[in-house]
């Protein structure tokens, strides 16, 4: 019992060394992945070429790890070389120091603009960092810190990778890293300081080469010479020197106070405010020595004008607001707007309470109607009497004026443009939009600016309204639209294009038959005054004209057009009168001759020398109907018709008389103009490959040549027999019409009037887009910027390939309209920057070409930076020197010479670069690489250490 009371016995724990540690598990995860990447041993390779790290190929890979429940991610940053074959079988020397230590001595890739921050202070091409994972709380504290230090040193000792390692501790917006890197009896440590505030007492050269000697602690004296890099920063923000972007605006104009000097049939260009937010100008010293340049709290020689080194760097503004963008965004817009033109004016609502009142007048009179009291207040009265006159007040007020809409109809419809070039044609085919000279396309342009100045939707509504009036006007009085090619509608164009044609044909054929109705009755009065003089002269039984007198009263020119002669409703067709009057004529000739013979009518001209085949007549061409003309909606129509009739036989044979109206037009044309001829009269004429002529031999032996219809035209029951045989010996001008201009244009007028604003917008967006790449092209034919013009041309034919379709997606037209704001905006930096520069108004040098270059250099928010061999001061320094004076304090030392130096502001960045060779920890060790990244800004002091060490001979 004693025993068991003892409480050396109660405690009995066995601590098991054979199971791996979290740490332990964690180190060798490290040590796998560096195997997984083949990390292992030193991988010699060229010294990088100059600007290679800017220039070059940056790749990087990534795996997660654990510690425990604590998730890291371990990156592998390196620059993609391509080695030479020779240079890859080399096998590196045995004593070789480890790629990333020559990489710290290295001076060609001395201030990468754009690489990674380790790239920037450490100069290395090759490096592994582990961090803490994304949702993961940062590493702090010390003891934490020094754990994952300790980890990355035994896995490189233990794997022999020469490839440094880093870890990313305290937060991350600090970017601070401490690492290591082992090589074959050498290693280096890299540190890192950061501070909000700079200490006065390393505010210049001479205090961080202070720094950098009590760092290495080189034992040998004299020291051997540091070699210095500096660059200084000037950042420029201000512009108030240069014009504003856009031109003032015109009051005076009609459209008085808009930005961009817009006028019609202009759609406006150009940034509102200025793209480029800073210019950063760097001055460098790449090389200098601790003997040659002084830098001190009292005095300084780093003078910027002296810097053999200049470049320049653009940041520009983030999505800056430019006026064609904003045209085409506003818009765009529309396209989603589901209110009618009646809706958006106000007028539908209260002719709807005004049919209701009246309709409910006699009720309310003889009903009686309890008043509630409340409504009897004085103000539910004023309020609701308010109520009306802001009704009608919105029915009353025009949303454009009358000179805003008198000069957009005046400049639509009446003013004519010069013709499109090819290239202009053959985009409008692409984007099926409408030519740049024709009616469709100014109404887009006109639509767009009202849209954008005057008021939104409700402009554009009654900018529609007034021209859907004005093309009803033009309709009943004979009047052309002007700026529409004449023919057929171009099923190229857009579909409003398509139907303003169609009711410009209507307006011609109505104009014709108007023409030939006052020719008709003008011969008709000749023909009166001429029975007049032949009764008065001969005299006849009765007073009635003899059969001579009545044919040639009723006989016609040959020869004239159908269009000529009147197609009433009382003459087109075969009225009764004429019927009987033809039926007489017939009679009466009949009498006279012994036999029928048919007045020949409808004739244009012979047909060069052919004959007909029953007799010796020539075979004249008759005067036919056109076609009717079809709009693409019309032809679409037509064909779900023809196809719902099915593939039965029934439904061919229907399917097949449908389409052969105007054939049976023209067999009846034809039958009137050659009396007594045959189908294979008809057929040579109009389709002679259907009539097949033979040589043959004649009883005589004469070579005599006969024809026959083809085969095709051959088998029972075809169309073209059964139109020939129910054919009427009818000309054209007595024809049932193919085409019904009243019908077409009251159905086009139709069509507009129901249109909503939304659906306008649809019909013209391909013409505004059309203007837009236009504009931009001219735009840019200036600038001459290629990026520009490849970005022009691939948004050109994405568009072609959205609009060709009937239903485009107007989710891609968007990226279209962005692909155009890009565009501009790209040309407004341009301008921007040659304005800053002053390219074009100087001297053309090499200056010059180098700006201009820089100008060009848009495709990130921070350009890479241009090397200026020799400082444009006339260009740079000007702007430079406005802000002298604005931050200067105990930061700007001035040269105590007595040299005249233009005043500069403090920088916005100073950068300074340490490095030597010196053996350390003893005096017998290897030189080895030493260096010390320096960057001192007004609210950031970071210096950034590698210090290598023998730890062979220490």
């Amino acid at each position: 019992m004693a025993a068991d009371s003892d409480p050396e016995s109660e405690v009995f724990e066995i601590t098991d060394f054979t199971t791996a540690s979290e740490w332990e598990r964690f180190v060798s995860r490290v040590e796998e992945v560096l195997n997984d990447w083949k990390l292992i041993g030193n991988n010699s390779s060229k010294p990088p070429e100059k600007g290679e790290y800017t220039s070059g190929t940056w790749e990087e890979k990534t795996q997660d790890i654990n510690f425990a429940d604590f998730k890291f991610s371990v990156t592998h940053h390196y620059l993609k070389q391509e080695s030479e074959e020779g240079e890859g079988k080399e096998e590196p020397e045995e004593d070789a120091f480890p790629t990333a230590m020559q990489d710290l001595l290295c001076m060609n890739n001395d201030f990468p603009p754009r690489a990674h921050c380790l790239v920037r202070w450490y100069g290395m091409r090759e490096f592994v960092v582990i961090s803490p994972g994304a949702n993961c709380e940062a590493v702090i504290s010390e003891s934490k810190c020094n754990l994952l230090l300790s980890s990355i040193s035994i896995s490189l000792a233990n794997t022999g990778c020469q490839v440094p390692m880093f870890v990313q501790i305290q937060q991350k917006w600090r970017r601070m890293y401490h690492g290591e890197c082992q090589g074959l009896g050498v290693r280096t440590d890299f540190e890192m300081v950061h501070l909000r505030k700079v200490p006065s007492q390393y505010n210049h050269l001479s205090g961080l080469l202070d720094i950098f000697k009590s760092k290495i602690g080189c034992p040998l004296t004299p020291l051997p010479p540091i070699n210095i890099a500096i660059r200084f920063t000037y950042v420029l923000q201000d512009w108030q020197q240069y014009s504003w972007p856009q031109q003032p605006p015109d009051f005076d104009a009609l459209l008085g106070g808009e930005v961009g000097g817009v006028e019609f049939g202009k759609l406006p260009f150009g940034a509102c405010e200025d793209p480029i937010s800073e210019l950063h100008l760097a001055t460098t010293w790449p090389h200098l020595t601790e003997g040659i340049v002084v830098d001190n709290d009292v005095y300084s020689d780093l003078d910027p004008l002296q810097a053999p080194h200049w470049s320049v760097r653009v940041r520009k503004a983030d999505s800056p607001t430019c006026l064609l963008g904003d045209f085409l965004t506003e818009f765009f817009k529309l396209c989603s707007k589901k209110e009618s033109t009646e809706e958006i004016l106000g007028r539908g609502p209260v002719e709807e309470e005004g049919k209701d009142d009246i309709s409910h007048a006699l009720s309310k009179l003889t009903e009686p109607t309890a008043v509630p009291i409340p409504k009897l207040s004085v103000s539910n009265m004023v309020h609701s009497a308010r109520k009306r006159i802001r009704r009608h007040r919105r029915v009353d007020e025009s949303p454009l004026s009358n000179d805003v809409l008198n000069s957009i109809l005046l400049y639509c419809i009446l003013i004519a443009l010069s013709l499109s070039t090819l290239s202009i044609q053959n985009l409008y085919n692409q984007l099926k939009s409408a030519p740049s000279d024709s009616l469709t396309y100014r109404l887009a342009l006109c639509v767009c600016l009202v849209n954008f100045y005057h008021g939104g939707v409700r402009a554009v509504a009654h900018l529609w309204q007034e021209f859907v009036l004005e093309m009803r006007y033009r309709w009943e009085n004979n009047y052309l639209v002007y700026g529409l090619a004449s023919g057929p509608p171009d099923l190229r164009c857009c579909l409003l294009h398509q139907k303003l044609q169609m009711l410009n044909c209507c307006i011609e054929r109505k104009r014709a038959r108007d023409d030939g109705r006052k020719t008709a009755e003008g011969g008709k009065e000749r023909e009166r005054g001429r029975e007049r003089k032949v009764s008065g002269s001969t005299g006849t039984e009765n007073g009635r004209l003899g059969p001579e007198s009545a044919e040639m009263g009723r006989e016609v020119s040959p020869g004239k057009s159908w269009d000529s002669w009147s197609d009433s409703e009382d003459e087109f067709f075969e009225c009764l009168s004429d019927t009987e009057e033809m039926k007489e004529a017939v009679s009466t000739d009949g009498e006279k001759g012994g036999a029928k013979v048919a007045k020949p009518e409808g004739r244009l001209h012979p047909h060069g020398k052919l004959t007909l085949l029953n007799s010796q007549e020539p075979l004249y061409i008759p005067v036919t109907q056109e076609p009717a003309p079809m709009t693409e909606d019309l032809l679409e129509e037509q064909s779900e018709v023809l196809a719902k009739l099915g593939t039965s036989a029934e439904g061919a044979h229907l399917r097949a008389r449908m389409q052969s109206a105007c054939l049976l037009s023209d067999m009846e044309s034809f039958k009137a103009a050659n009396p007594g001829c045959t189908l294979e009269d008809f057929v040579r004429w109009y389709s002679p490959r259907d009539y097949v002529e033979e040589e043959l031999v004649d009883e005589n032996g004469d070579s005599v040549v006969r024809g026959d219809l083809s085969a095709r035209m051959k088998i029972p029951g075809n169309m073209w027999m059964e139109a020939w045989a129910t054919a009427k010996t009818t000309p054209a001008r007595r024809q049932r019409r193919l085409f019904d201009d009243t019908k077409e244009a009251e159905k086009v007028l139709h069509y507009l009037a129901v249109q909503k604003p939304a659906d306008l917008t649809r019909h013209l967006l391909p013409c505004i887009l059309h203007a837009a790449i236009l504009k931009e092209k001219e735009e840019e034919s200036v600038e001459d910027i290629l990026s520009v013009r490849k970005a022009i041309q691939q948004a050109t034919s994405h568009a072609s390939k959205l609009l060709r379709h009937p239903n485009p997606d107007y989710k891609k037209l968007e990226d279209v309209i962005t692909q155009l704001i890009a565009v501009e905006t790209v040309i407004a930096r341009s301008r921007s920057l040659k304005a800053k520069f002053g390219i074009g108004k100087a001297e053309q040098g090499d200056d010059a070409e180098d700006l201009e270059r820089c100008s060009r250099c848009n495709s990130e928010l921070l350009t890479p930076p241009i090397c200026l061999p020799h400082p444009p001061q006339a260009a740079l320094l000007a702007p430079l020197d406005e802000d002298t004076g604005r931050g200067g304090g105990a930061d700007d030392k001035k040269p105590m010479g007595g040299a005249s130096v233009p005043d500069f502001p403090p920088p916005a960045g100073r950068e300074i670069l340490l490095r030597t060779c010196v053996p350390r920890p003893a005096p017998y060790s290897k030189a080895l690489p030493q260096r010390l990244f320096c960057v001192l800004m007004r609210e950031d002091f970071r210096l950034a250490g590698a210090f290598s060490s023998d730890t062979s001979f220490f």
